[in-house]
């Protein structure tokens, strides 16, 4: 054992007698390249003059108007398109709509149906059906796909809708 261990340190110390401070010649080179090598000074362009924006009230919607900011999150205008919370909730809109997979079709003399996976469960869901965390209406079902219209608040509180889809997607066996 004792040979290997003095095999090993005469190896590393042979390795590190290569590593020696002769640099001399690097050096060397280091300079020639230097008094070499041309040094190119580009123009730069002097900075443009900073003019400061001054906003004129002109009549153009107030950003800070007192109405606009009085609106609290969830209270909307008259008329303004809001889902409807009291209805009873089914059981695809407890999953984001992101985790939601179609994974087949079927249809019938009923209709049309989309076989939706979520958790490992899989419901059979059709035009009208909602899915998705964001109030998502069904709004048509065909063999690849399943197109729902989403209702989502933006930063002002307001409601506005969104097309979204879901493609059929492959078995991964």
């Amino acid at each position: 054992m004792s040979m290997r261990l003095a095999g090993t340190v005469m190896t590393a110390a042979l390795l590190l007698a290569g590593c020696g401070g002769e640099q001399q010649e690097l050096r060397s080179w280091m300079e020639d390249q230097r008094r070499r090598t041309p040094v190119v000074n580009e123009k730069i362009d002097p900075p443009k003059r900073f003019e400061p924006f001054r906003y004129a009230n002109t009549g153009d919607a107030d950003p800070f108007s007192q109405g606009r900011l009085a609106l609290r999150p969830g209270e909307s205008g008259a008329g303004a398109m809001q889902p409807d919370m009291s209805r009873r909730r089914e059981a695809l809109e407890g999953y984001p709509l992101e985790s939601i997979r179609m994974v087949g079709h079927l249809s019938d003399r009923r209709g049309s149906f989309a076989l939706l996976q979520a958790e490992g469960m899989v419901y059979r869901a059709r035009v009208g059906n909602h899915a998705g965390q964001n109030f998502g209406v069904i709004t048509r079902v065909s063999e690849s796909e399943v197109k729902l219209r989403e209702m989502v608040r933006d930063a002002a509180g307001e409601w506005s809708e969104r097309e979204t889809a879901l493609q059929l997607q492959e078995s991964t066996k």
